[in-house]
């Protein structure tokens, strides 16, 4: 069972090389997507693959995936960006898990590790993300942070790869290249006005809107996601609570933050939510509930 790598860039020269690198000797094929660079990313692209292809971007991220899925000769598609580069591949494990028929309706998670800048140095946070699948049984969806679903409509099960990624795209250095933010947080806010019932599309602005450290503005995005029916399963909302409650610590809405003690049950095996719930006691000085937390 052979595996393509499909991939959209656009003047992405300060990283295809790196991402290539180390992910080109693991997988059988590279499909490459333009998107309009005005850079040597074509030229570098070049150098490890003949499958490059040119898209008129249509602000829709999905359309573009889509495309590129398209263009690849096997099945098995494995997404990356140029920005995330390969730390971690057992070619082996992936081999066996794709030879799976059963999974064939399931949907590979790999391991991400972003990098964040702020002022107190360096960050990690760690995920894990969606992106090996069969294309004959998925596509994607949404016009940003799309999102892989099921050709026939249905729910489907995840399973994680012995795949590790180092993720840099939110150094300061590369957003203030490319301006990613406000990309984001424009084509989020156009999203929403086509989709406004889209919990994960409030989630994913107040996402941007934390980055940029305008913390009202993410609460308030957050707390319109979680204004909707959720499954409490998804880890994306996990990450939605956390990053609400630390939105609300950020801009020292401490009270509103004790609200957070309603999904305690629900995430009592997770230690960063008893982090997070500490910081919230602390800040309330209800320190002993602090202390039971921590």
């Amino acid at each position: 069972m052979k595996l393509s790598l499909c991939m959209i860039v656009k003047d992405e020269k300060e990283n295809l090389e790196g991402c290539l690198s180390k992910i080109a000797s693991f997988v059988d094929e590279i499909v490459i997507v333009d998107t309009g660079s005005k850079d040597c990313t074509k030229d570098i692209a070049k150098k490890y693959t003949n499958k490059i292809y040119d898209f008129n971007w249509c602000n829709d991220f999905s359309k573009a995936r889509n495309y590129s899925i398209e263009k690849a000769s096997n099945d098995w598609v494995l997404v990356l960006d140029a920005d995330e580069y390969i730390e971690e591949f057992n070619k082996s494990a992936i081999e066996d898990s794709i030879k799976k028929d059963f999974n064939n309706t399931k949907v590979g998670r790999i391991k991400r590790i972003n990098v964040i800048e702020d002022s107190n140095g360096d960050k990690k946070y760690i995920e894990y993300v969606n992106r090996l699948f069969n294309k004959k049984y998925f596509h994607y969806e949404g016009m940003i942070h799309e999102q892989i679903v099921s050709l026939q409509d249905k729910t489907y099960d995840t399973f994680k790869l012995r795949i590790t990624a180092n993720h840099i795209g939110y150094t300061k250095e590369v957003l203030s290249r490319t301006n990613k933010l406000k990309r984001n947080i424009d084509m989020l806010r156009e999203a929403i006005r086509e989709n406004p019932k889209d919990p994960y599309l409030y989630f994913q602005l107040g996402k941007s809107y934390f980055m940029k450290k305008d913390y009202i503005k993410s609460a308030c995005n957050f707390e319109k996601a979680l204004s909707f029916k959720l499954d409490f399963r998804l880890e994306y909302v996990s990450d939605l609570v956390e990053s609400y409650g630390y939105s609300l610590i950020n801009s020292n809405d401490f009270s509103k933050a004790l609200t957070l003690e309603k999904f305690r049950e629900l995430y009592a095996n997770q230690p960063d939510f008893h982090f997070l719930l500490g910081l919230i006691y602390m800040n309330n000085a209800k320190f002993t509930e602090a202390v039971e937390s921590f």
